[in-house]
């Protein structure tokens, strides 16, 4: 007998049955309300007593599906084991990001921008229930007490279910107030089970790969070869007759050839067979080395300042004891997260739904929309899990969702479409973190102290030509490509930053950490490399700088220390061994790291890596430690082995063969250390990778003499283990 089941087909999939819910949120205003279509909602309560939390931020595996629930819990005084989750619709006034003000999840602001409106909406939901309690059993509110989703009062006892109906009708508070710090249960508790994690474990979760609907058929894009290219032709005859396959269309905007199929497998097999002509008289035709000198060329002579002040600079260096150069050169990077992009888009009564691992539905909804002729409401967008993004899933063109639409749109606007995209269609279909090019140059005095620090970038924007332009770039410099350098907290003196913009056809990103993924490598290389020159120990050298009363100084300085002592900084090493470290600020949280190697005929082995947080206060600290570890590894493997290479424009890697993620016996060990806080919580997700990789090539000079400022790793001399 042969059995026919999805990969999800031994799910129970039963449903409880909703009850009465009380709902609490913000209006557009900021004002708190309660109930009806009109209102923001972030709290459900059942009549059996379970607790919803309507998750604004959608989940790539970075625990916002933990924290969120978590603030709400904590002020509702609810049990956490009857706290479920529901990712939030698409509407960009009730969801928005407060930092961003338009809904979507990036830049390491999920719980930064959440932390008070999620405590807050918590905090009224538990007052309105204590109000209807006291109401029905005649008490005062003052002398109600509230904890693990029960209420009481003298000999009065009830669970929140027997509650929400009548708590519903109450006048919610105008300020609710929330709990002092030192009343927490579950903020900053150790070891919080994450809401997701079951769900995760027994295939229950849906991610946007498993999304299925009646009739739908499976698209894939036979897209240009070199970026920047357009279809001229195609002939779909190869494909005439195969298995599964449906039909093939040329795009509108001459993107590709969207090649429709039955299953991902014929429809991928049929697009194999298919032929295209294309235009690259607009594309990307250079090859990678000539890329990188032309990155290095534009150094000479930057067409930015971030920092003004090269001329004197340039007479503080040449006037030193000592000067230290190098130039550094960071490739294109791709995001490579495990799931691919895929999106399904199938029609509603009014209009379409799109179920997708959606990381900023204010910008899908309209392009969606835009391609499709519909009013921005009647786009509805189903968000499911993401298996992981990296930045991938947000960018200013909505790119794989306007594939999607016009895949629905080609095939008539009536039958379901999934589009998939492959491991090859990822790492060659652009927007990458650009290559980058540094050039330092830094003056040492007789005294042991910097006279003068000259730094160059060459890059390519990323928020120029998007929407983010008037709010990112001012007198022509992109701030993402200067972030962590034009910024430095260390109190350098005879400082400038220039900047060059290289121009190509490709799309580029954010990537994790954004900039601060290569200006974090030279900034704190380089500063090894004059801490060497000036005959200090490098943490010492960093100390030094980071002196005084400024907050950002001061909390630097606390990770570092805090860093090197568990670290064991100083304390001797075998002759086969190094240490390095490094320090780093990105989106408003400190990191510091310590890399220990080893290193046997030839070959590096990273041993073990100390890392110190300062991200305010911890909501989930196991969330914030494996978001450090998990920073610390894509970072580690980016700068090992990574890079996206052109040959005539054409991208060289396919696969994971040629493009190998971090392997778990590539690290011996990661120690994470937080940093105890009472300051608002700040980023998580992409604070942990800036340091890893300087750390790491730190390490390996202090073992082996080799200063590493051409990446990736492997391909400039280093072996590992």
């Amino acid at each position: 007998m042969t059995v026919q089941t999805s990969r999800r087909g031994f799910m129970k999939g039963a449903m409880a049955t909703a009850g009465v819910a009380l709902v609490i949120g913000f209006n557009s205003k900021g004002a708190l309300a309660a109930g009806g279509a009109d209102l923001n909602p972030f709290v459900r309560i059942d009549d059996e007593g379970r607790v919803t939390v309507i998750v604004k931020h959608f989940e790539m595996g970075q625990g916002t599906t933990t924290g969120l629930p978590t603030l709400v819990a904590e002020e509702l005084d609810a049990n956490w084991e009857d706290v479920k989750l529901e990712f939030a619709p698409a509407d960009n006034e009730k969801y928005k990001n407060l930092a961003f003000g338009m809904q979507g999840t990036g830049g390491s602001t999920a719980i930064a921008n959440s932390y008070m409106q999620y405590r807050q909406a918590g905090a009224a939901a538990r007052d309105m229930l204590v109000q209807a309690a006291a109401k029905q059993w005649g008490v005062s509110p003052s002398e109600m007490t509230v904890d693990e989703g029960q209420l009481s009062a003298g000999s009065h006892n009830g669970g929140f279910g027997e509650f929400a109906a009548a708590a519903a009708k109450m006048t919610p508070p105008a300020e609710p107030k929330v709990k002092d710090p030192s009343a927490f249960k579950l903020i900053g508790q150790n070891r919080l089970p994450r809401l997701d994690s079951f769900d995760k474990t027994n295939g229950q979760a849906q991610f946007a790969m498993d999304a299925k609907a009646e009739g739908m058929v499976v698209a894939v894009i036979l897209r240009s070869p070199k970026p920047g290219g357009m279809l001229k032709s195609f002939d779909a005859s190869g494909a005439e007759g195969m298995s599964g396959f449906v039909r093939a269309a040329g795009m509108p905007n001459k993107a590709g050839v969207v090649v429709y199929g039955t299953s991902t497998w014929s429809a991928i097999s049929a697009r194999d067979a298919i032929t295209a002509e294309w235009d690259f008289s607009n594309a990307e035709t250079r090859s990678t080395d000539t890329m990188v000198a032309e990155h290095l060329a534009l150094l000479d002579k930057p067409a930015y300042e971030a920092v003004k002040g090269a001329e004197a600079t340039k007479a503080a260096i040449d006037g030193a004891a000592k000067v230290v150069e190098a130039d550094f050169v960071m490739p294109q990077l791709a995001h490579a997260p495990m799931e691919p992009l895929v999106c399904m888009i199938e029609p509603t009564e009014t209009g379409v739904l799109v179920t997708d691992g959606c990381q900023f539905p204010g910008l899908t909804q309209p392009y969606v929309a835009g391609v499709l002729q519909l009013d921005p409401s009647k786009v509805e967008v189903k968000t499911v899990y993401a298996g992981g993004s990296f930045g991938r899933r947000a960018n200013p063109d909505s790119d794989y969702h306007v594939e999607a639409a016009i895949a629905f749109a080609l095939m008539g606007g009536k039958t379901p479409v999934k589009t998939v995209w492959t491991r090859e269609d990822d790492l060659a279909g652009g927007y990458y973190r650009p290559m980058a090019a540094h050039r330092v140059r830094i003056g040492i005095g007789a005294d042991g102290k910097i006279a003068g620090w000259d730094h160059r970038i060459a890059t390519q924007s990323i928020m120029k030509g998007t929407p983010f332009e008037s709010f990112v770039v001012h007198d022509g410099v992109d701030h993402s490509s200067v972030e962590g350098i034009a910024d430095t907290h260390y109190a350098i003196p005879g400082y400038s930053v220039g900047l060059s913009d290289w121009t190509s056809p490709m799309k580029v990103l954010w990537w994790r950490s954004v900039g601060h993924s290569h200006t974090g490598y030279a900034m704190e290389v380089a500063m090894d490399m004059a801490a060497e020159a000036a005959g200090q120990d490098p943490l010492d050298f960093r100390l030094a700088l980071l002196e005084g009363d400024d907050p950002d100084r001061q909390r630097l300085t606390g990770v570092l220390k805090l860093a090197a002592e568990k670290a064991g900084w100083g304390t001797p090493l075998k002759g086969n061994q190094g240490r390095g470290i490094a320090v780093h600020k990105s989106f408003n949280s400190y990191v510091a790291e310590v890399v220990e190697v080893s290193v046997n005929d030839g070959a590096v082995k990273i041993e073990k890596i100390t890392c110190a947080v300062d991200c305010g206060v911890a909501v989930n600290p196991d969330v914030v430690r494996a978001q450090m570890e998990g920073g610390i590894g894509y970072g580690l493997g980016a700068v090992m082995r990574n890079r996206i290479s052109f040959t005539d424009g054409e991208v060289d890697q396919s696969n994971f063969p040629d493009y190998e993620p971090l392997r778990i016996t590539d690290i011996g060990s990661i120690d994470v250390h937080i940093v105890p806080s009472s300051a608002a919580p700040t980023g998580v997700g992409e604070p942990g990778l800036p340091p890893a990789g300087p750390a790491l090539a730190n390490a390996i000079h202090a073992a082996t003499g080799n200063r590493v400022t051409m990446l990736p790793m492997a391909d400039n001399g280093v072996t590992f283990a």
